[in-house]
């Protein structure tokens, strides 16, 4: 039978309660289909429904400074890598590649692996099928042209079938050497589109921190938005849930009073409950739940298990295994972002957040290994070691998608949180497409892209816009037309900024567009981008 005293909760109290509740289960290792099981039972359907989530996760990645230019390595302009690749087995040819591409895995640059692979090139609907150079595998699914690198995460390689594809938007302008880029961001005159993300995320959540930051931050804003709470570090993090657990429960007398009631329900829930060994803990913690926060640092801290699942133990390995396999630089970013990374997932997974604003842990400039590589292409070690940090870059997103994949999504128990979390990233400068040499900043026509991978595919897959090797209407870089999702060459890459990012924003609202429209734009003007229902 429901407490009916739970029924009548309303507003901040009830927002309050579904934090508590959701932050002590976390705490004491109860399930999220245990808690809203309990939810329902005790406060009726409508408070458990509360408790889940309507709108899907995201996973934000601004990439500041030029650290950007790896996600270009990940996911290359498809048409300069597709030539790069053909000039590559082209006799006669190569000395034209210096000159127009930046791309890593070509013989040119060194990169001739046992299995041949150097990527998957897919042509897009409409269009005829190229011929394929040696080693660049074709997919005929996709909407637009696209080009995998063989380190693009969430990706059969061995197949070269994409599981989850993704779009790269034109989107923003050059912002060379921005700690906050922002251009790319721009979604209409109320709202940016992290803080439309992240209001999405917070809608009907009982997340204890519906938000966080790894700093800085520039956050912007959006109806509904909540407060962000950014942390330098993973384990600030861990440090940031153990606070605002503490705050919640610390919130009011009646607040109190509640919570303690429920603490002492919620542990009986533990198959361990009843334990010997358990019961002296027990006593302790439901005498002390009005004053105490609660220690998250059980579930949220990295294991073992998770360093080799995001690919960090190896990454260590290897540099054990020779000084040269990456530069200190390299391994600390990829290091700090992956353990990042492992503390988001256990956190989207025990329901304390739904939206991440995570840099690709930026160094200042004068780093020209990874936060600014402009010497990436210099030499054989240096290419080698710049493989090796896009190779543990995707990893690294592969292991947070694989962490969620194994977890069902309260919201739709029949899909797992890997389905409903999307990932957006952008930066301030991707670096040139059309040269390797001192790997350039300036981007052609001060272009710039976002890149969305929206695994329940609201919204359509390949480049929309691209950078041209050769010029088109006497530009490099062009931008797309909304409405058909064609190339429009009279249009730039910052003209695209708000349609890119309401297209991120309708894929987060899983298809809502009444949802997606609060923010400033209807899906309406953006057609060509979008899956309609």
């Amino acid at each position: 039978m429901a407490n009916w005293k739970l029924k009548d909760l309303r507003s901040e109290r009830r927002r309050n309660f579904l934090k508590m509740c959701t932050a002590t289960a976390a705490a004491i290792g109860v399930s999220r289909t245990d808690l809203l099981n309990f939810l329902a039972d005790e406060g009726g359907y409508g408070l458990a429904e509360a408790a889940g989530s309507t709108y899907g996760r995201s996973l934000i990645i601004p990439s500041p400074n030029g650290v950007y230019a790896w996600f270009q390595e990940l996911w290359p302009v498809a048409d300069v890598a597709l030539k790069a690749c053909q000039n590559a087995n082209v006799p006669g040819q190569s000395s034209q590649f210096g000159g127009f591409s930046s791309y890593l895995y070509t013989s040119q640059y060194g990169y001739n692996p046992g299995n041949g692979y150097r990527g998957t090139y897919t042509w897009g609907k409409g269009n005829v099928m190229p011929s394929l150079p040696n080693g660049v595998k074709g997919w005929n699914g996709g909407d637009r042209s696209f080009f995998y690198g063989p380190h693009a995460p969430c990706f059969d390689h061995v197949n070269g079938i994409p599981k989850y594809p993704v779009a790269a938007l034109m989107s923003g302008k050059d912002e060379t050497h921005t700690e906050f880029p922002t251009s790319a961001t721009v979604l209409s005159g109320n709202s940016s589109m992290q803080a439309a993300l992240a209001s999405l995320g917070a809608a009907s959540s009982g997340a204890i921190v519906p938000v966080l930051g790894i700093d800085p931050v520039k956050y912007g804003r959006a109806p509904g938005a909540p407060e962000v709470a950014t942390v330098p570090s993973a384990n600030g993090m861990i440090d940031l849930f153990n606070s605002a657990a503490s705050q919640f429960t610390l919130a009011s007398k009646v607040d109190q009073d509640i919570f303690e009631v429920y603490y002492k329900a919620l542990v009986g829930l533990r198959k361990s409950s009843s334990r010997s060994t358990w019961l002296p803990q027990m006593s302790i913690t439901k005498n002390a739940a009005r004053i105490i926060g609660l220690n998250f640092a059980t579930q949220l801290t990295p294991t073992s298990q998770d360093l080799i699942d995001f690919g960090i133990q190896e990454m260590i390995d290897g540099l054990n295994s020779s000084s040269s396999y990456m530069t200190v630089a390299q391994r600390n970013g990829i290091e700090e972002f992956g353990r990042v990374l492992i503390v988001v997932a256990k956190a989207f997974a025990l329901g304390l957040s739904k939206t991440a604003i995570v840099a690709l842990s930026p160094g200042p400039t004068s780093d020209t290994t990874f936060t600014d590589p402009h010497v990436t292409f210099d030499s054989i070690t240096l290419m080698n070691q710049g493989r090796n940090t896009t190779k543990h870059l995707g990893k690294a997103l592969d292991g947070f998608y694989g962490y969620l994949s194994f977890l069902s999504d309260d919201a739709s128990p029949t899909e797992k949180l890997d389905q409903s979390t999307v990932l957006v990233a952008y930066g301030d400068t991707p670096h040139t497409p059309l040269q390797g040499n001192a790997w350039p900043d300036a981007t052609p026509d001060s272009c710039n892209w976002s890149y969305v991978m929206d695994p329940k595919g609201h919204i359509k897959n390949g480049w929309f816009g691209h950078c041209y090797s050769n010029k088109v209407n006497n530009r490099n870089g062009i931008g797309y037309n909304p409405v058909t999702g064609m190339d429009d060459p009279s249009k730039t890459s910052e003209q695209m900024s708000s349609f890119s990012s309401t297209a991120a924003v309708y894929a987060t609202a899983r298809g809502d567009s009444n949802k997606t429209a609060e923010f400033g734009n209807s899906p309406n003007i953006i057609p060509g981008l979008i899956n309609s229902k």
